[in-house]
């Protein structure tokens, strides 16, 4: 009897020891290489073990944070409509009309099929017309757009909204910030908007365009803010608002437009491809050059006299610059207000004015908006000290400082359909290019020479019949002997090729 119950005892405690470890009660870990076996039940743990093992969470347990806790971000002034804002606006907002002459040659093989023999080239022209958009800024007449909507144009016809149609003619114009004033004349005051702060305003803020996009009058598209201080390789003074409020061809020199109805910036690019990567012009930087277009028709800018270049992470470490900040100066140009100043080579200028240079791009913008004659403070580091220097700001010689020169204002690259810049070590480097001298092609006029010869933006002229170019200057004067066209030698990319430039038209 004993004996049975010692069975039925055995029996049911090793059922039991089963259904535990079937149901993952019980785990049973066997360490067969030290000949080992342990049961460790939940109930309890070896002391050893617990000292050893870390704390993590249960298979399956989230080891994240689920939540904030914290109250949803409603946006400030979220607006219901842009339709009373848009309705607002929109009577200050013209749709520019233009023409241009476009002269071309006609090639010798139409001068066989229609006369029957060559008579050489026959020059013939036609007119291009154009459309972009504007914004009235002053009741009597003035107008703001963007300098390639009117630059080289031969008529400018202005519409408004309420079917008025003006002749327009050009006030003054800044090609390297894409600025351009215009006026028409009326006999009645004329709708205008305000100039709002650029300065104030923050990524994420709602904004409307108002344009011609295609010729489709009085588009209204509404977005935000995308970013600020963007440098699109446009030129020197590139600091532009990005925003994803649909901006297209016809768009340029219309108004961005902020909830208050003011106007904080011009729209003048697009980025390709992109349906919503727009780019205007802070209208704080119109303000300060207006002024000058409607008195003088043209920007005068100080110049310091300077070569500068970003400072990267290996800049800093090889020059043992405690960060980034400031702009290293690569070049002090002889004679000039730098050199007069006592500025060197190496030198981190970190100070203008009064005002910080965090960034190389902020000097040429402080400088060229500073009075020509003006007394200003540097600050610079050198050899890891702040020191203070006195500089007196001179006028900007353009063609001397390789900016962008337009083919109206150049005499042999225009002759061919060029336009071109000095090639930085700070533009190559942006442009992932090897050599840090020559000029670059910044532009080739359809139908020219220039175009004939294959030539393309970016490529770099290295040399003008065996010549060296040097900068721009160098650049026009080889090409204004080369009455017969010339050979140059160009880099493109990896390669460095040899071009044949056809000569210019009589």
């Amino acid at each position: 009897m004993n004996r049975r119950r010692i069975v039925l005892i055995t029996s049911l405690s090793l059922l039991s020891g089963l259904l535990l470890v079937v149901s993952g009660v019980l785990d049973v870990r066997i360490d067969w290489r030290s000949n080992e076996a342990r049961a460790i039940d939940f109930f309890g743990s070896d002391e050893d073990d617990a000292a050893e093992t870390p704390d993590v969470a249960a298979a399956g347990e989230a080891f994240w944070k689920d939540g904030s806790n914290l109250p949803a971000m409603v946006p400030n002034g979220l607006p219901a409509s842009f339709a009373d804002l848009a309705e607002r606006v929109s009577p200050a907002v013209v749709n520019i009309q233009t023409s241009r002459t476009v002269k071309y040659q006609m090639p010798r093989a139409f001068e066989e099929f229609f006369f029957g023999a060559p008579f050489g080239q026959t020059p013939g022209e036609h007119k291009v017309p154009s459309l972009g958009t504007g914004f009235v800024i002053s009741e009597d007449g003035f107008i703001v757009t963007n300098n390639h909507v009117i630059e080289g144009v031969d008529t400018i016809k202005v519409a408004f909204s309420n079917g008025d149609e003006l002749d327009g003619e050009v006030v003054g114009r800044d090609p390297k910030t894409d600025i351009a004033l215009i006026r028409v004349k009326s006999s009645k005051k004329l709708p205008v908007l305000a100039l709002g702060d650029s300065d104030a305003v923050r990524p994420g803020e709602w904004v409307i365009a108002v344009g011609n996009p295609f010729g489709l009058e009085h588009t209204v598209t509404a977005g935000i803010v995308s970013a600020k201080n963007r440098v699109i390789g446009h030129g020197t003074y590139d600091d532009y608002i990005q925003t994803d409020a649909a901006i297209n061809p016809g768009n340029s020199g219309g108004p961005l437009i902020n909830m208050a109805g003011e106007v904080i910036g011009i729209n003048t690019a697009i980025k390709p491809g992109a349906n919503t990567v727009g780019f205007a012009v802070p209208i704080n930087m119109a303000k300060q050059i207006l002024p000058q277009l409607m008195t003088s028709g043209k920007v005068t800018r100080g110049w310091l006299g300077v070569v500068i270049q970003r400072i990267t992470p290996e800049l800093a470490s090889h020059l043992e610059l405690e960060d980034e900040t400031g702009a290293l100066v690569s070049r002090v140009m002889k004679g000039g207000p730098a050199d007069a100043a006592g500025v060197e080579r190496y030198d981190v200028i970190v100070e203008f004015d009064g005002k910080p240079v965090k960034v190389m791009n902020d000097l040429p913008k402080l400088v060229a908006s500073t009075a020509v004659d003006k007394k200003v403070k540097l600050v610079v580091v050198r050899d890891s000290k702040r020191k203070s220097l006195k500089a007196t700001i001179a006028k900007m010689d353009e063609r001397a400082l390789g900016d962008e020169v337009s083919s109206q204002e150049t005499g042999g690259a225009s002759a061919f359909g060029l336009k071109a810049q000095n090639l930085t070590a700070d533009l190559a480097a942006r442009l992932g290019l090897d050599e840090d001298a020559g000029v670059i092609v910044t532009g080739v006029l359809r139908g020219s020479p220039a175009a004939e010869a294959g030539l393309r933006r970016e490529d770099v002229i290295l040399e003008v019949d065996k010549q060296e170019v040097s900068d721009v200057g160098t650049l026009d004067e080889l090409l204004s002997k080369a009455d017969d066209g010339a050979l140059l030698l160009i880099r493109r990319g990896d390669a460095t090729v040899f071009v044949p430039l056809p000569a210019p038209p009589d």
